[in-house]
């Protein structure tokens, strides 16, 4: 809810469309459960990556801002940033959701959803922090690249990952790590950060470049569920940047972009054709026309995750400038064109059912 909440709140809506998505949002909300035991200062760590204790973590996390005088900066920069292994390198858990909450928590300026994002992080841990904990696993590539674009291609191409999974929306690391570990970090260690902003740029025009210019014009209304998480786990990096320790500037960048090639690869990896964004026509719509379909004129309006895709574009624009239109392509043509969530089964099934 504090997604949709938050978007709609920051794109300019009206209180009366913000008291519909709430009535709207808490339909759906799952009861919280209770939690087997307690965690503590003590042994908090020793539960990370258990979803039962989730509760737990947030009552713990909420008790340390009791403590720590509502300092909410203070608790994260405990919890989050320090020790040997913290808990920062792991915010791609969950399909990236810790990531994207943390970034409403500093967008809001809210202590509560800060530590649900805290709680989020610790009770999705999972073993993706070893890649960025463990210098061992960054090595200098063969083919280095600044471009993740292209890299997404070269990968696109590499039949090595071909027959892998039977349909899209598999969520089997353990599959994809047990078998091609060595492969997915020859793309992961490719990626050479010299220029971190000229690249940080590049690889928020491929995040958006995955999620509209991978899906195929003509008669398909149905977006990628998993991918669009690419878009906004990306928004949400640039938004924690500016107020991250600078140590920590390029792990995330990198955190990020495993995300990304984890997702791509699971996906069966769809072709990206960048002219049916840059050569899209737009027909004389800005981006007021597509504020108005993310908080008032579109049956859509209520979906978390298109809204904040469209913002997450116009963000990007309003932060690295028109660069021909492209961000305000991919928006129009994402919101002209969508109509719900695909990319749960195999591609023929999906283009059946659409």
């Amino acid at each position: 809810m504090a997604h949709l909440l938050g978007s709609a709140y920051l794109i300019g809506s009206e209180s009366a469309h913000l008291n519909e998505i709430y009535d709207e949002e808490s339909k759906h909300l799952e009861p919280w459960t209770d939690s087997p035991g307690e965690v503590s200062t003590y042994d908090w760590r020793d539960y990370l990556g258990n979803p039962k204790y989730q509760r737990a973590y947030l009552d713990f996390f909420e008790d340390e801002l009791v403590l720590n005088g509502y300092n909410w900066q203070k608790v994260l920069e405990q919890y989050l940033l320090q020790g040997k292994e913290p808990l920062i390198n792991n915010l791609i858990s969950g399909l990236g959701h810790p990531l994207i909450h943390l970034a409403y928590a500093y967008e809001l300026s809210s202590r509560e959803i800060a530590m649900e994002a805290l709680s989020m992080a610790a009770s999705s841990y999972d073993h993706l922090h070893k890649y960025l904990d463990d210098p061992s696993y960054t090595k200098p590539p063969p083919n280095k690249t600044q471009s993740p674009l292209e890299i997404l291609s070269r990968l696109q191409q590499d039949t090595r990952f071909d027959g892998l999974f039977a349909h899209q929306g598999s969520v089997d690391l353990a599959l994809l790590f047990g078998k091609h570990e060595a492969e997915v970090l020859e793309y992961w260690n490719a990626w050479h950060i010299a220029d971190p902003t000229k690249e940080f740029q590049a690889s928020q025009k491929a995040a958006v470049a995955l999620l509209v210019a991978s899906h195929k014009p003509g008669g398909k209304k149905f977006y990628d569920f998993f991918i669009v998480h690419v878009l906004t786990t990306s928004h949400a990096v640039r938004i924690l940047l500016p107020l991250l320790p600078a140590k920590f500037h390029v792990p995330l960048v990198r955190q990020w972009w495993l995300l990304t090639l984890v997702v791509y690869i699971l996906q069966l990896r769809p072709a990206i054709d960048l002219s049916s964004v840059t050569d899209y026509d737009r027909d004389g719509k800005d981006w007021a026309w597509v504020d108005r379909q993310a908080v008032a004129q579109s049956k859509h309006s209520l979906d978390s995750h298109y809204v904040k895709a469209l913002r997450a574009m116009k963000t990007a624009d309003e932060t690295w400038g028109t660069e021909g239109h492209f961000w305000l392509n991919a928006a129009v043509r994402f919101a002209e064109e969508f109509d719900g969530w695909g990319g749960f089964g195999s591609r023929e099934s999906r283009d059946a059912h659409q």
